[in-house]
């Protein structure tokens, strides 16, 4: 692999995705044919590619949306996907309504595809709930904050899928597999590698989907890993493939490619998803600290909407009139959004301790009682 690198020595990121990058869509929008992949996305309808720009679009405003609330006090924080919606949204669409996701706490993307409430999201970083929706209606999991916690939960889910018998049946409503998401920080971590082990031992039917957005943590990839991240796959017995996380017709066939042999019993696949952060960490980073800014204007020329927009509109797919109706549309879902996180309930005090277990327990008992105690004593001292 080539890479290259924008900036002076050690600690910039890796620009060039090297010969190995899946590509459907070039930066410019020209459609780039692949012999194993095209069955993937050409049977996609005008409507359904007109769907995933709607898609990408309304995600990027619901994250500008909540960037903006926490700005102004109304969220204690937020991990923005600017930059990354290709990636989810095109793995989200890949997925069959049986397939389970496991994300981490950047995947409002893919909440969006499964149809979560952005409110739902808003109501986590508000602090006013721990996540607000059923992950068995979505097949989500709520989101995780520990790094890499999520992979071994997904790997434990798509074991018991074959437990259950829900894979390699041949039964397409019924076979099922999972998708577990993490960031390329998360690959350093051990509960990641240990799920690596378990799936390919056990041959489960997980897909693990990495965005290497190239920073973790303000850290870059030549300080994370000696090799492309996908070729880690080989050492544990699965495939790996790099895809270029801005383009959403690539990540979908990929993505569609991956979960369906996980279906079929062929086990795990690990996707690289090669894109960019182009925000910070979460609001509370600073990136200019550790980036340059020519290395950001280089991968504005890549934007995963500029991208499709152009390749729908030389097909002329989109007008004025559909552009138009989306902005509305945009609009409103953003005021929906501000709306709703301004009305959010506060949660009464002592609803934290209702759901730690399905049965009363001695030491939440003495706990809730302790604190309630603790609240009392406010309105005691306030009567005086």
């Amino acid at each position: 692999m080539t890479d290259s690198a924008v900036g002076p020595g050690a600690g910039v990121s890796t620009i060039d995705g090297g010969p190995d990058l899946v590509q459907l869509l070039t930066p410019a929008g020209e459609r780039v044919h692949h012999p194993e992949l095209d069955r993937y996305v050409e049977h996609l309808t005008d409507d359904e590619l007109r769907g995933i720009y709607r898609d990408l679009v309304l995600v990027r405003r619901v994250d500008a949306e909540a960037t903006a609330l926490q700005r102004q006090g109304e969220l204690g924080i937020w991990a923005s996907l600017l930059g990354q919606e290709a990636a989810q949204v095109g793995s989200g669409r890949a997925m069959a309504p049986q397939d389970y996701a496991f994300p981490t706490y950047r995947e409002h993307g893919v909440a969006w595809c499964r149809g979560v409430d952005p409110l739902n999201l808003l109501g986590l970083f508000r602090g006013v709930n721990h996540g607000g929706w059923d992950p068995n209606e979505k097949n989500f999991h709520l989101y995780t904050i520990v790094i890499g916690a999520q992979t071994l939960h997904a790997t434990g889910y798509a074991m018991g899928l074959q437990r259950d018998h829900a894979v390699g049946s041949g039964e397409p409503d019924r076979d099922a597999a999972v998708i577990a998401y993490f960031g390329d920080g998360a690959t350093a971590q051990g509960d990641v590698n240990e799920a690596f082990v378990f799936a390919s031992v056990q041959n489960a039917p997980v897909v693990f989907f990495c965005q290497n957005n190239q920073w973790a943590i303000s850290e870059p990839n030549d300080r994370q890993t000696r090799i492309p991240l996908y070729q880690r796959a080989r050492g544990f017995g699965f495939p790996g493939i790099r895809v270029d996380g801005n383009d959403v017709l690539a990540v979908y066939a990929v993505t569609k490619a991956a979960l369906e042999g996980a279906r079929s019993g062929n086990g795990p696949t690990f996707i690289e998803a090669f894109t960019y952060r182009m925000g910070a960490h979460t609001t509370s980073d600073d990136p200019t600290r550790y980036r340059v800014s020519a290395e950001v204007e280089v991968w504005k020329e890549r934007d995963p909407i500029v991208r499709l927009r152009a390749f729908l509109e030389s097909r002329g797919l989109i007008d004025t009139a559909f552009l138009e109706a989306l902005q509305t549309e945009s609009d409103q879902l953003a005021a929906h959004v501000r709306e709703g996180c301004l009305a959010l309930p506060d949660p009464e005090p002592l609803s934290m301790f209702d759901h730690v277990y399905v049965d009363d327990h001695p030491l939440v008992t003495e706990e809730r009682a302790q604190f309630a105690s603790y609240l009392a004593s406010f309105e005691t001292e306030g009567s005086r």
